[in-house]
């Protein structure tokens, strides 16, 4: 719980351009976990689930910074 709040609380400080990139990073991460879990299985398993939520958050957040940007520009 604790880390989530971190990482929530980190996004805060990042643009849409750096939250773009690091999506665009962490998917890049997944694959390959995900390959590598597929070869041979991974020590730590749940960090696949993990870096697929981490995804996920970063793509709510953009979303809706995405959203409050369209609802500034019109009004």
């Amino acid at each position: 719980m604790l880390k989530r709040i971190d990482f929530v609380n980190s996004l805060k400080d990042l643009n849409e351009a750096d939250l773009k990139a690091k999506i665009q990073e962490d998917e890049l991460r997944l694959k390959k976990l995900e390959f590598a879990h597929a070869i041979s299985p991974l020590e730590n398993p749940m960090s696949i689930r993990d870096l697929r939520k981490d995804v996920a958050r970063l793509k709510t957040a953009l979303a809706q910074r995405v959203a409050a940007k369209a609802e500034t520009s019109k009004a």
